[in-house]
């Protein structure tokens, strides 16, 4: 560009027959040049700048996930906090999920469910009984069209993973002991409801779907824990994890094998609740935090998998309840 100029300046003092123009081409020549420079340093200027917003744009964002631990009913030590510090639960899934490439915001306040709802890519729930009222840990509640707000954002694409407890929340209407034929909206979308426990023990859990993300290519695997006795479950589940009941200790157990952790589809949602989670050790334990990013990964429609409903064939007997 700066022969050109070159060439313009000789062209004008060589007597040429446009050298009457000399003065005014070189004006607009030394101007353009100027312009030229001026754009130059601009550009190397805002270099950094334009690089970052490239790699920004070329990074997808970080899909963000609600931990809810709100405790109407029994609060449980693992999201139980010391003051304004987070609580155990809370710590380690934000470590682990955020090594996975989730961002994670915990709360125990119900009325986010009165805000936007879009920010986020999936509700992570811990909690117990109904979440409408204060309860015992005299957090604010949920409203009732809080409730209905997360019920539709399911529904609506969003995707939905419960540990523990989350199926001891919005209890159907009727005898716990008992089965419902229509359960409490909530649990119908969660697949399956909390009955009671036994002692916590060292129990079974026979995988059924080792190809589902996390779940890993054991046939089986051994863990001391809290285990829900469950009902109530949702027709279409695709069954992950089977809780062996031979061999368990208390009455709660003295039935056929049942679903332990799940998946389901609910409507464009995605649901993933796994009974495992009561105990701190459980929550630091790779196995558990494997199993909740693959959660995470496929509800949140990172990953895919086949999840055919397989519940009649994975526990044919699950219907079947503990007597008394």
């Amino acid at each position: 560009m700066l022969g050109f100029f070159e060439n313009i300046e000789a062209c004008c003092w060589s007597g040429d027959t446009l050298s009457f123009n000399c003065e005014e081409i070189m004006q607009s020549s030394i101007q353009t040049r100027r312009d030229l420079l001026k754009a130059g340093a601009v550009l190397a200027a805002a270099s950094p700048f334009f690089a970052r917003a490239l790699s920004s744009a070329a990074q997808p964002a970080r899909p963000k996930i609600l931990f809810f631990t709100k405790s109407a009913g029994f609060e449980h030590s693992v999201v139980k906090r010391d003051g304004d510090s987070p609580a155990y639960a809370e710590r380690v899934l934000k470590e682990f999920a955020g090594a996975a490439g989730f961002d994670v915001e915990a709360t125990k306040d119900g009325t986010v469910f009165d805000s936007d709802l879009d920010q986020y890519a999936a509700f992570f729930f811990y909690t117990t009984e109904d979440l409408t009222q204060a309860g015992n840990d005299k957090t604010p509640p949920m409203s009732k069209v809080g409730k209905q707000k997360l019920l539709d954002a399911i529904a609506g694409g969003k995707g939905f993973l419960g540990s523990h407890c989350a199926s001891d929340t919005f209890h159907s209407p009727g005898d716990r002991r008992k089965s419902q034929e229509t359960p409490d909206p909530y649990i119908a979308m969660l697949g399956g409801e909390f009955i009671s426990h036994g002692p916590q023990q060292e129990a079974k859990m026979l995988v059924v779907d080792s190809q589902f993300p996390g779940i890993g290519t054991q046939a089986e695997f051994k863990l001391n824990e809290e285990w829900y006795s469950l009902k109530n479950f949702a027709s279409d589940l695709h069954v992950l994890l089977v809780q062996e009941t031979a061999g368990m200790q208390g009455q709660d157990y003295v039935r056929p094998p049942y679903p332990a952790t799940w998946v389901r589809k609910h409507d464009k949602g995605r649901v993933f609740y796994t009974s495992m989670g009561h105990r701190e050790d459980v929550w630091s334990n790779p196995l558990f935090q494997a199993i909740v990013v693959g959660g995470l990964k496929w509800a949140t429609g990172q990953v895919d998998a086949d999840v055919t409903p397989n519940l009649l064939t994975a526990t044919p007997q699950a219907i079947e309840l503990p007597k008394g």
